[in-house]
């Protein structure tokens, strides 16, 4: 898995989010799978104002302490910073500008590559001299090459 260090504005996504924790994602009451379902079937570029709606984000947020506590996940995508929050059926968050360490998957199935990319992520910062900051990660695909077979994303994680 390759990574670099960049820094990122702050962005506005918008989209459909649940709260859950890393404990919850490995057991029988998964709440992300449903989470995704829920995304494609919104039809969110067509009611929501995007910004390269191609760019799909999974942002981790609010967490309640770190990798092991709760945190909300929203699906979406970029809007502009001005977008009235929680409109209609969707939600809107700040992702306050950072340094970000950023993780490229491999290329294979989307479930595979993602969950080792986290196991990958949870193991460095376990290792590192980069803290974690948990003011908002994310995943970050592009629709333009959707094939679930041969997936490849960048996981954003923000650093001090």
């Amino acid at each position: 898995m390759h990574t670099y260090i960049t820094e990122q504005p702050a962005i506005t996504l918008t989209g459909v989010h649940v709260r859950t924790t890393n404990a919850e994602e490995a057991g029988p009451n998964r709440r992300l799978p449903q989470l995704w379902e829920t995304y494609f079937q919104s039809q969110i570029t067509s009611q929501a104002p995007t910004i390269n709606s191609h760019l799909i984000y999974s942002l981790y947020t609010d967490y309640e302490s770190d990798a092991t506590g709760a945190y909300t996940t929203l699906i979406g995508h970029e809007v502009a910073g001005d977008t009235p929050q929680d409109e209609g059926k969707f939600h809107t968050v700040q992702v306050p500008a950072s340094k970000f360490m950023v993780f490229t998957t491999e290329k294979g199935p989307v479930y595979e590559v993602v969950a080792q990319a986290w196991g990958n992520i949870w193991a460095y910062f376990k290792e590192s001299e980069e803290v974690r900051t948990y003011t908002g990660d994310y995943e970050l695909y592009d629709a333009r090459n959707s094939d679930p077979a041969q997936t490849q994303i960048q996981i954003f994680i923000a650093i001090k």
